[in-house]
């Protein structure tokens, strides 16, 4: 029996064509555009249905959850109440979404706890304490507004004064976020920040809603005889809209309906409709929010 060589074609390593080499190439090409497309998208509003927030300016739009959103109010609001320029709410918000992605999370590393991972041990307060968010906020710019010409200071380089991060160039990577974010709530980007939300499933706490405007904002507003509507008068048409947009991201919380600036609305809605303001009906004051309240059942 004749046996047949050994070399046998099947037993030969192939060639690689030429095209091959090329599909391989233009195949990895379109998947690193792909990735890259991917993570723009993500971080520039994508939308994948569902409850979510999002905020918009200078060309740029972020989403946030409304839990995520909510605290953002937060953070903003109290620099707002405490007379603090729109910069502080751009560093706080992109710390704390470096750090908790702006969730009010009860771990993290060693002992850190909260918006901003501040640690018990290093003299940021009780665990109780630092889970406050109210809190948390105030701790945060106490320290803030200690560190020198921070007003014009390099985010990265401010945050990590306040933060003595083991990461200190990560905020830098959220400081658009952050002054997305700020700028709508501080009120110098008005009709920007929406949020797509089912209908309430609770009432309004309507005394809570009070003490956080006034604490957070230092307004205060009046609540209508039905319980049904709440007025808020800004000192001007910034600090209108201010308010008007900080009730729009705390409006899942609160089971707000309805939130009139001036002359434009957003109207709470499970579907697109609520990812933008519109032109009210009749419009009031350039300086008076109104907002519609889910009262208690009789």
């Amino acid at each position: 029996m004749t046996q047949r060589p050994f070399a046998l074609a099947e037993e030969q390593a192939p060639r690689r064509r030429p095209g091959c080499l090329i599909g391989m190439l233009v195949v990895t090409g379109l998947v690193v555009v792909g990735a890259y497309a991917g993570i723009q998208w993500f971080r520039s509003g994508m939308d994948l249905g569902g409850q979510m927030c999002r905020a918009t300016a200078a060309e740029t739009t972020v989403s946030f959850s409304p839990e995520q959103m909510d605290n953002a109010a937060t953070i903003v609001g109290i620099a707002m109440g405490r007379g603090m320029p729109a910069r502080a709410g751009t560093i706080a918000i992109a710390t704390a979404i470096q750090e908790s992605k702006l969730r009010n999370i009860n771990y993290g590393d060693r002992d850190s706890l909260g918006l901003f991972q501040q640690r018990p041990s290093q003299g940021w307060g009780t665990v109780e304490e630092i889970l406050d968010p109210e809190y948390s906020t105030n701790t945060f710019y106490d320290a803030l507004v200690k560190v020198p010409d921070w007003e014009n200071g390099v985010v990265t380089e401010v945050a990590q004064a306040v933060q003595r991060s083991a990461f200190p160039d990560a905020y830098g990577d959220h400081e658009m976020e952050g002054r997305v974010i700020a700028s709508t709530l501080s009120g110098h980007t008005r009709a920007s920040m929406v949020c797509r939300l089912d209908a309430p499933i609770t009432h309004t706490q309507t005394e809570q809603l009070l003490a956080d405007l006034a604490t957070h904002l230092g307004v205060q507003g009046t609540v209508s005889e039905d319980g049904r509507t709440l007025s808020v008068d800004g000192a001007d048409e910034q600090q209108a809209w201010s308010v008007g947009q900080y009730l729009v991201a705390k409006a899942e919380r609160y089971a707000l309906t309805r939130v009139q600036v001036a002359d434009q609305v957003w109207s709470r809605s499970s579907g697109q409709s609520a990812l933008a303001w519109e032109a009210a009906g009749s419009g009031s004051g350039p300086t008076t929010v109104t907002v519609a309240l889910t009262p208690a059942p009789a």
